[in-house]
C-alpha cells in the first residue's frame, strides 16, 4: 500500500514560487507514473502534472493548460520523491496540492496534502 507524505506549501504572493516535494513508499517507485493533484473546497481533485515512470516508454511529463509553462514535475528515484516546481502564481492556484500516483489506486488512499496559498 503507498504512503505518500507532502511537504512544502504556504503562504505566497502573486508572481511568487514554491517548490513541492512528495514522499513516497510501498511501492516500486521508479516504475509507477507519478502526479501532482490539487483540490478546491467544493470541487473535484484534479491532475495537474504528471511525470511518467521507468515503465512506461513514454518518459515524459504533461501539465494542465492551467498551469503549462509554469509548473516543473520532477522525480528522483533513488529518493523515492516527486517534485512541483511552481513559478508565477496566481491566487487561482490556491488549493490543496496531493501526490499520488497515475492514475491513483481505488484502495490506496492519498496522503494529508499541503495547502498552497496565493495572495496579498
Amino acid at each position: 500500500q503507498v504512503q505518500l507524505v507532502e511537504s512544502g506549501g504556504g503562504l505566497v504572493q502573486p508572481g511568487g514560487s514554491l517548490r513541492l516535494s512528495c514522499a513516497a513508499s510501498g511501492i516500486i517507485f521508479s516504475m509507477y507514473d507519478m502526479g501532482w493533484y490539487r483540490q478546491v473546497p467544493g470541487k473535484q481533485r484534479e491532475l495537474v502534472a504528471r511525470l511518467n515512470g521507468i515503465g512506461n516508454t513514454n518518459y515524459a511529463d504533461s501539465y494542465a493548460d492551467s498551469v503549462k509553462g509554469r509548473f516543473t514535475i520532477s522525480r528522483d528515484n533513488t529518493k523515492n520523491r516527486v517534485y512541483l516546481q511552481m513559478t508565477s502564481l496566481k491566487p487561482e492556484d490556491t488549493a490543496v496540492y496531493y501526490c499520488n500516483t497515475v492514475p491513483p489506486s481505488p484502495t490506496d488512499g492519498w496522503g494529508q496534502g499541503t495547502q498552497v496559498t496565493v495572495s496579498s
